[in-house]
């Protein structure tokens, strides 16, 4: 029987609410797409992102202009070629993971041709705010033992030093989400050395990093929105010693897979990332999760609830999904 498509939007509320550099947001929307033979399905989710130009109506419109293709018989490998990079692609992508292990009988990893998935230890998020309520959600998460650090803002130094006195004995990764400059990156630089940070994401914006060669990176930088798919590689040479490699960029588990492998050729550290999403957006990424050096998968614990069927969470480490959720 001929696949069909359909799709949904969803909103999941956020617990509180998730703060970076750009601003606050209260709850998570997300695109759920599901592909079926009649017998099985596969469902993908993705996280439309207004930085890369994308919202709710563009990325449906982009899954709804493939349906005629995809019920003709487009494959996940034609769909590389047939889409763009971004979370239209993802959710599509996922679906097609999704459904193919369904009906085969096979899980996703082995698909792949990689190893079973194993539990793996998560960065906790600790949004944007002033330095006192920073503290104070550090201290409540502070028997985690990786927390990731939103900043980006004036005060930063303090920030950072309100978290480590919270969180005396957690690694501590920094995000900046392009919000420092060349003009304050030396002093917030110095203050995430001081309070011990191992890893700091994308602390300039992208059209404007080439200084972070010309300095000595001291923590390791990785980049976020300055990286996409594998062909965003080859200009991070000397500026960055790290990738975030998160599905909603990369369009797919397909293209994060071999972009997994190119990253390491090219002698980068590997970072799994996420939007805040639901257990279903997380559950591909488990995969990538297995060769990365940082795993920042939290996405569920930021929402006051998750799909049922949801990945299971014990502290700070996470399990592979069941069959039921995906793959």
């Amino acid at each position: 029987m001929p696949l069909r498509l359909s799709y949904i939007v969803e909103r999941w509320p956020i617990a509180g609410s998730f703060g970076i550099s750009r601003g606050v947001k209260t709850e998570a929307a997300v695109v759920v797409a599901e592909l079926t033979d009649g017998k099985a399905r596969g469902r993908g989710e993705c996280v439309p992102y207004l930085r890369y130009g994308e919202t709710i109506d563009s990325v449906t419109a982009q899954i709804e202009a493939m349906r005629p293709r995809i019920e003709a018989g487009l494959d996940r490998h034609a769909l590389q070629a047939a889409m763009p990079p971004g979370a239209a692609r993802n959710a599509l992508d996922c679906a097609f993971w999704d459904l193919e292990a369904k009906c085969s009988g096979r899980p996703a990893h082995e698909l792949a041709g990689i190893a079973a998935p194993a539990p793996v230890v998560t960065a906790f998020t600790i949004s944007l705010a002033a330095p006192r309520d920073m503290a104070m959600a550090a201290r409540k998460a502070s028997n985690r033992s990786l927390l990731k650090v939103k900043l980006g803002a004036d005060g930063d130094g303090e920030r950072i030093a309100a978290v480590r006195s919270a969180a005396p004995d957690a690694v501590l990764i920094v995000d900046a989400n392009e919000g420092w400059r060349e003009a304050n990156l030396a002093a917030n630089l110095a203050a995430c050395a001081r309070a011990g940070v191992k890893l700091i994401e994308q602390p300039l914006p992208a059209g404007d990093d080439q200084v972070l060669a010309k300095i000595e990176r001291t923590i390791p930088v990785c980049a976020d929105e300055s990286v996409h798919d594998r062909s965003s590689l080859p200009a991070l040479a000397g500026k960055y010693d790290a990738v975030n490699i998160k599905l909603d960029k990369t369009g797919g588990l397909t293209e994060a897979l071999a972009m997994v492998a190119a990253a390491q050729q090219h002698k980068f550290t590997i970072m799994v990332g996420c939007m805040v999403a639901t257990s279903l957006a997380m559950a591909p990424a488990m995969l990538l999760a297995q060769k990365a050096d940082f795993v920042d998968l939290d996405g569920p614990l930021l929402l006051s609830k998750d799909r049922a069927g949801g990945l299971h969470y014990e502290g700070s480490r996470m399990y592979p999904p069941s069959p039921s959720l995906w793959g």
